[in-house]
């Protein structure tokens, strides 16, 4: 009882293992009748001489030396084969009784080293214990000689038993749930409890792969103490932190309150399971290395080669790709220069469902300077693209907050990490819910004119939690953190307002559909007022539906669903705006000098005239409205890339020739405008237009009607304005992309063909969670000259060159085009009018939608 009275920790568990140790020892010289030769305390109990053929040998956790107040005692009786059955029996028996007399639990074998190895080669958790053998007493030749063969057999069969404890820890798992996220967990069993180190502990024994060690220790060893202090308060060999016995253990440990210390639990445990998933991915990797270089050295040995060919990289993104199954840094990344390369990184990840090695986050960690506040668009942008890649984001944001990126982004971060929510609706933590909910959301951006500012109001909906409540709850608290984290993140003004509404206003919706009178206008004017906004509304609609979904299944239902929706619609008639994410119509704007000298230049040669210039336009004005950052415009965001202007004759196939250009050239568009653009009266006088290169004559399908560039008196070209980026490496030369285009426009440079070839020269990349489908609408009313297309989908490579082609074969001319890139969402929206330039009747302009949605499919 002294030792139990003692210090806690590490040293109480050594203490009575070695306690344990010499009765145990006392035990067995007793019952075989001789003396101890040696010294039990000194240089071990095993040292007496005078037992020969037999040993005691502790396995398991007793095994380990960590001897818990109430854990069991696992013994082998190990002996030669020498001993008669019947005075092998006896001395078990003067072993094991006096262990039962005590009242401990006791797990006992008595074998040979032959039958132990056997036992352990059909049952995986005796090899467990075994890896974990430790000499008490008697025979010290016989336990070196079984620990020997143990890891020899251990070893030589790694191959095919580790993949048995890969599959024994995800069958738990399924049993007992993560431990990171439970009420009460098994400290023991449960995913990120003592089970999983212990098998960190064999796969290292395998030397296949070892653990990242860092805080490992430390987490292992809180949850030995709160389990050691758990035995002690309830007296019982318990495993479980049942929520009664939560603060008296807390108090025990010296922590503030229960949610201290399942904070602590919580935090160990996350370690534990990181450490478990990259372990696991590193035995992957090594297994398929040796299959393959067993395959190549095969291969090498029919063709007489000897050479062994480089690991195989995909580009990903700028200084990021794939190697091996899994995403490292290219050889030209330069971390000490790039601050937004991590989440580039990221981003890259979670769209291609791949994790982040290992060695390039830690790489990342240590070289990679801070982000300046406000963020560069880039930064925002890939924070949106991780956010959206639905459940693939999950394993990709563990890893940043493994090494700590997350606190250094976003430091009140830190307030909800690992904090827990003692509500038996709620399935995870505060941290891990916000991401889970960003996961719901992905899956609903096809609804909402502005999928990044649903995604980053989910990821903050519930900031506000790591803080005290204010008068206002948790909402109004989450508010003002989010406000000040979407001004870090670099979002415009009216962005940041509409993110501040939907933290303040995230429960509005259900908490009215469910307990107020939808009938009473006074009810739907309450919301009406709170959101301002149709734009608004339909991001908050969406928001409530994930934060529900992220809940557990007891948040949401069809009830729940149909009360939102039917209220939604209400508020939505009430605030009796455009139609959500409808397309203003576009005022026409004065061209600049660069695009009125391209447009004489196109109208003059007949061939279009480019060029690429840096950005210049300054942010949006302070007192922007709120609502006008929540429609499908970008509201004044700034976008990424350089600003590429080109202007050419009026044709169909213009917009898909030169997305389909920057297709090849591996240029991701960021946005987009095609307009038309009459020169001023007198520019254009005494310029005669050049006969036209591309040899394209107007026809059917072409440029006819009035108001093109066909008609002489009426100098009238398209312009377009698009911002692009490239998805590695360096842009190509001005002069590159106009050759390129021209050969587009006359017919000698197949695009789809080319980018099909390309595909097929690269490995087929594994892809994370797929988006959800496009979806294509007609936004009726928007426009009094043409028929507005709203597109929203997964962006892609060639996504605007196969909506372009769609157009074109759908024989619609396309009047005006607005693209807008948002993370990982294309969000756009077409000006269309049939041949004449007359809008599209509403039959037609179905159809139109129908067949594009399947043409992106």
């Amino acid at each position: 009882m002294r030792l139990l009275d003692a210090e806690g920790g590490a040293p109480r568990r050594a203490a009575l293992a070695r306690a344990t140790d010499r009765w145990l020892a006392g035990l067995l010289h007793g019952a075989a009748g001789g003396a101890v030769s040696g010294s039990v305390s000194g240089a071990g109990p095993g040292d007496a001489r005078g037992l020969r053929g037999v040993a005691l040998v502790a396995v398991g956790g007793y095994g380990r030396g960590e001897l818990s107040p109430r854990s069991d005692l696992d013994l082998l009786l190990l002996h030669d084969g020498s001993l008669r059955p019947a005075g092998l029996a006896a001395l078990a028996d003067r072993l094991w009784y006096p262990v039962w007399d005590m009242g401990l639990a006791l797990d006992h074998s008595v074998r040979t080293s032959a039958e132990a190895l056997k036992t352990a080669a059909d049952d995986l958790k005796v090899t467990l214990g075994l890896l974990d053998a430790r000499h008490v007493a008697g025979d010290a030749a016989l336990t070196s000689a079984l620990r020997t063969a143990v890891f020899a057999d251990w070893r030589n069969r790694a191959a095919r038993r580790l993949p048995e404890l890969r599959e024994l820890g995800r069958e738990r798992a399924e049993r007992h749930g993560e431990l990171q996220f439970l009420l009460e967990p098994d400290l023991k069993e449960a995913r990120g409890g003592l089970r999983d180190a212990t098998a960190l502990r064999a796969v290292a024994a395998s030397w296949l792969a070892d653990a990242p060690r860092e805080g490992l220790d430390r987490a292992r060893a809180r949850l030995l103490d709160t389990r050691d202090v758990l035995h002690l308060t309830t007296g019982r060999a318990t495993d479980r932190l049942a929520l009664q016995e939560q603060d008296q253990v807390a108090e025990a440990l010296g922590l503030l309150d229960a949610d201290t210390l399942l904070r602590e639990v919580y935090e160990a445990a996350r370690t534990l399971a990181y450490a478990t998933d990259v372990t696991w991915r590193e035995v992957d990797r090594v297994l398929r290395a040796r299959g393959g270089r067993r395959g190549a050295a095969r291969l090498r040995n029919l063709i007489g080669s000897g050479q062994r060919g480089p690991a195989e990289r995909t580009p990903l993104a700028d200084g990021v790709v794939e190697q091996d199954g899994e995403v490292v840094l290219a050889r030209t990344a330069r971390p000490a220069r790039d601050p937004v390369l991590p989440l580039r990184a990221a981003a890259a990840a979670a769209q291609a469902g791949l994790p982040l090695s290992l060695h390039a986050v830690r790489l990342l960690a240590a070289q990679t300077p801070p982000l300046p506040v406000p963020w560069p668009d880039e930064a925002r942008e890939q924070l949106v693209t991780l956010l959206g890649a639905g459940e693939a984001t999950v394993q990709v944001w563990e890893s940043l907050e493994a090494e700590g990126f997350l606190t250094r982004l976003l430091p009140d971060w830190e307030r909800v990490r690992c904090r827990p929510q003692r509500n038996a609706v709620h399935r995870w933590t505060v941290d891990r819910h916000l991401v889970e909910t960003a996961v719901r959301a992905a899956a609903l951006t096809r609804r909402v004119g502005r999928p990044d500012l649903l995604l980053v109001a989910a990821l903050l909906h519930d900031i506000g939690k790591g803080w005290p409540d204010g008068p206002g709850g948790h909402s109004a608290t989450g508010e003002t953190i989010a406000r000040d984290m979407a001004r870090r993140i670099g979002f415009p003004p009216a962005d940041v307002a509409v993110v501040a509404t939907l933290v303040r206003h995230h429960l509005l919706l259900v908490e009215t559909a469910t307990r107020r009178d939808l009938d009473d206008p006074a009810t739907v004017r309450l919301v009406a007022d709170a959101v301002g906004g149709r734009g608004t509304l339909e991001l908050l609609h969406a928001l409530t539906e994930a934060d529900a979904l992220a809940t557990g299944p007891a948040a949401w239902s069809a009830w729940r669903a149909s009360l939102v929706a039917d209220l939604a619609g209400r508020v939505g008639a009430a605030l009796a705006g455009e139609p959500p994410g409808a397309v203003e119509e576009r005022a026409e704007r004065a061209p600049g000098a660069a695009e009125e000298r391209l447009a004489v230049e196109a109208w003059r040669t007949r061939a279009p005239a480019l060029m690429l210039r840096a950005r210049t336009e300054e942010p949006p004005p302070a007192e922007a409205e709120p609502e006008d950052a929540a429609g499908t415009e970008r509201a004044g965001a700034l976008p990424l890339g350089v600003e590429l202007l080109v202007a050419l004759p009026d044709r169909p196939d213009a917009m898909a020739a030169l997305a389909g250009v920057l297709a090849l050239h591996r240029l991701t568009v960021r946005t987009a405008e095609l307009r038309p653009l009459r020169l001023p009266p007198g520019v254009a006088d005494g310029l005669e237009p050049a006969p036209d290169p591309t040899g394209t004559p107007a026809g059917p399908g072409r440029a006819a009607g009035p108001g093109t560039s066909d008609d002489p008196d009426d100098p009238h070209v398209l312009l377009l304005n698009w911002r692009v980026a490239s998805e590695f490496g360096s842009l190509p030369a001005a002069d590159r992309l106009r050759a390129d285009l021209l050969r587009v426009l006359d017919g000698t440079l197949d695009v789809p063909a080319r980018l099909a070839e390309r595909e097929k020269a690269y490995r087929p990349r594994r892809r994370g969670t797929p988006g959800p489908p496009p979806r294509v609408t007609v936004a009726p009313g928007s426009s009094q000259h043409a028929t507005v297309i709203e597109v929203r989908a997964q962006d892609a490579p060639g996504l605007l060159h196969r909506i372009g082609r769609a157009l074109e074969a759908a024989g619609v001319r396309v009047r005006g085009a607005y693209v807008s890139t948002l993370g990982a969402n294309a969000v756009d929206a077409f000006y269309v009018t049939d041949p004449a330039g007359r809008p599209l009747a509403d039959r037609a302009a179905d159809e139109l939608a129908g067949r594009l949605q399947a043409a992106l499919v």
